[in-house]
């Protein structure tokens, strides 16, 4: 009997070897990748207790499908003449004057200390010590509206606002959040009400149908940036002047992804048995280009980075104009806290093939 394969034979073959080397190539190259992702720390955490203002870093932080503990529970409003104002850094850079850090006594109850750095004139600094959680029973009733998603607040005692007032050179109010939580503005998460008659959220893992809540942050519970790309963008400036990863806002920095802009397609990350869930990018405005030693417009290349990053980032077809840094995280899992710390595994157990589109619902 010949053993000789003939041409057509011959030809299956090859294709076969050809196709297994494929497979394998790809396999191993999945596998790597999967390898790597689990390689992912979290190098730097950050509590915003006051919106705008500059952050706390802390070691270890209480998580909760809302954010983190103590996140963006306070804000400022300028007092006009017809009502008030929201304050951003985008329109009021001398926000990052203001530096905060957390205490926990030791009778159990916990204070933001907030110290006006007067930029940079430390004779004229001054600290002012807010409770993270006052008796809302004695405070007035106040509403806030930011980006259409309203919520009832609390106006904090004059004396507080009044010490921003000083430092500000015009009047503003602060308020708390208290126990009051806002809806989320994404279109693909905000249900209908006939809808959520019907379906439950699986964002959430919750049997509940309801729109996700958050504090006083802006999009979601939080923003997760990569030390990876942050260090592209520090890249684009001048070695003496790297790029502050503040200025972004993250509440999560993960180190250890092999290539910047990884987390352009990052969907899932776990931290323990939290899984978040990254469905939006968060697209830039020029509060990146703030000098927060002066409060400022930057100068230089430090005052030009929306522009650097308008000639690559802009990548999301939502938001075409404004260039991508980061990605917006919710929760997934039991509304059980969990405490996330420095050096916590990050593990990405999904991504998408495409890119996200910033999709925000109109009112």
């Amino acid at each position: 009997m010949s053993h000789t394969l003939s041409t057509e034979q011959s030809l299956i073959v090859a294709g076969a070897a050809i196709a297994l080397f494929l497979v394998s190539h790809v396999f191993l190259r999945l596998r790597t990748r999967s390898t790597k992702a689990k390689s992912l720390k979290i190098s730097e955490i950050y509590v915003y207790p006051i919106k705008s203002l500059r952050p706390t870093k802390l070691e270890s932080a209480v998580a909760t499908k809302y954010g983190f503990e103590h996140d963006r529970v306070f804000m400022l409003l300028q007092v006009l003449p017809d009502g008030y104002r929201n304050m951003a850094v985008s329109r009021y850079p001398d926000m990052t004057q203001f530096l905060t850090s957390i205490e926990h006594r030791k009778d159990g109850k916990a204070e933001v200390h907030v110290t006006f750095s007067a930029f940079g004139n430390e004779e004229k600094s001054r600290t002012l010590s807010v409770p993270l959680a006052p008796d809302t029973e004695k405070l007035d009733p106040f509403n806030v509206d930011m980006h259409g998603s309203p919520t009832a607040a609390f106006k904090m005692p004059h004396e507080y606002s009044t010490w921003f007032s000083e430092c500000f050179g015009y009047e503003v109010v602060l308020v708390f959040l208290g126990d009051n939580k806002r809806e989320v503005l994404w279109r693909d998460l905000v249900q209908t009400q006939n809808a959520a008659l019907l379906t439950r959220v699986p964002l959430l893992g919750s049997a509940i149908p309801q729109t996700p809540q958050i504090t006083f942050a802006d999009c979601a519970p939080y923003l997760v940036v990569s030390s990876t790309s942050l260090d592209n963008v520090s890249s684009r400036l001048a070695p003496d002047e790297p790029m502050d990863v503040t200025k972004f806002r993250p509440n999560i920095v993960l180190s250890g992804a092999d290539e910047a802009w990884e987390e352009d397609y990052w969907s899932k990350v776990r931290v323990g048995s939290i899984e978040l869930i990254m469905k939006h990018n968060c697209v830039r405005c020029a509060s990146v280009n703030v000098d927060y030693g002066t409060g400022k417009p930057g100068t230089g290349e430090a005052g030009q980075v929306l522009k650097k990053l308008q000639k690559d980032r802009r990548v999301d077809k939502g938001a075409k104009w404004s260039p991508v840094f980061g990605r917006y995280a919710f929760w997934r899992g039991a509304n059980n806290a969990h405490v996330f710390k420095v050096g916590d595994e990050a593990i990405v157990t999904d991504r998408n093939k495409d890119r996200s589109i910033f999709s925000k619902l109109p009112r």
